[in-house]
């Protein structure tokens, strides 16, 4: 059995698995007049509709020609958009490495995908190059682009650019698909608003977060920490400053706060993920407001 998805079917097992699949299922359905497998429901004859359809015994109990509807074939993209720069080769608060989140919140979604037979594809990169991978089925082929995530993200790579990968989304996805954003991005850019709001008139847009390390916490205190994006060591005599944790908590939760109100305001589902523990919760949470937010 492939690696990645070993680790992420393990997580699944633990947790409410059929819950969290039959949310995904659910965004699926969509009713269209012609043949599927799943009968829906029955409707008045029209001139022009196929006689194959027609339900004769309903019919003749109404008095009135009735033709069978179902619930059509459809194969759907899920496209993870993974932002692959050096920050996320960094650990988080929970001392777990923000690339293995990273790998596990993609390859919770687009393991779902794959057992519901719909199609996976992969936008990933940095501020020097972005690549995308062409949507295909199958298992073998998500472990191939949890792989490429995995290998993409490296502590002497090249910075984050979320406001790029977004418009090489808009300049190279044409199709309609279910667009799962996973970054370690807290903060966005007026410029990646304006990218949202167009990318979300024509994707269903699911936006992942992966937080940071905090540098002043106590429970680091009397260790070697390095920023990765800066390349330089955290100095220790900030880690032991009381006013400074204070100051900076006080920060990354206004940060937080203004990235749930832009991404409310745009309509798009988001969640941060901590943990692997969590992780799975999270993705539940996410299709969950997903569906909910549709039905307004």
């Amino acid at each position: 059995m492939t690696a990645h998805l070993t680790r992420i079917k393990s997580h699944l097992s633990i947790h409410a698995h059929r819950k969290v699949r039959g949310l995904l299922e659910g965004e699926y359905a969509a009713v269209h007049v012609g043949r599927g497998i799943d009968f829906n429901d029955l409707r008045e004859y029209v001139r022009g509709d196929d006689v194959k359809d027609i339900d004769w015994k309903a019919s003749a109990r109404s008095r009135q020609l009735l033709v069978k509807r179902y619930v059509a074939e459809r194969k759907h993209t899920v496209l993870l958009c993974v932002s692959t720069g050096r920050s996320m080769a960094a650990l988080n608060d929970a001392d777990v490495a923000k690339r293995e989140l990273a790998v596990l919140a993609a390859g919770v979604l687009g393991y779902l995908a794959v057992q519901h037979g719909d199609l996976v594809a992969l936008v990933h990169g940095d501020a020097r190059r972005k690549h995308a991978e062409r949507p295909r089925s199958g298992e073998l082929h998500l472990e191939r682009l949890l792989g490429t995530v995995h290998d993409a993200i490296a502590p002497d790579g090249p910075p984050g650019d979320l406001d790029g990968l977004l418009r090489h989304v808009i300049r190279t996805i044409r199709r309609r698909t279910i667009l799962v954003i996973v970054t370690d991005d807290t903060a966005l850019s007026e410029e990646a608003v304006r990218l949202l709001r167009r990318l979300t008139a024509q994707h269903e847009v699911l936006f992942l977060t992966v937080g940071d390390l905090d540098p002043t916490q106590q429970s680091v205190a009397d260790r070697r920490l390095v920023d990765v994006d800066a390349g330089a060591e955290v100095p220790g005599w900030l880690r032991r400053d009381a006013r400074l944790r204070a100051e900076f908590a006080a920060l990354v939760g206004e940060e937080a706060q203004r990235l749930r109100r832009r991404l409310d305001q745009l309509g798009i589902a988001h969640e941060a993920i901590r943990d692997p523990d969590s992780a799975i919760t999270a993705v539940f949470r996410v299709l969950e407001r997903h569906r909910h937010a549709r039905r307004r």
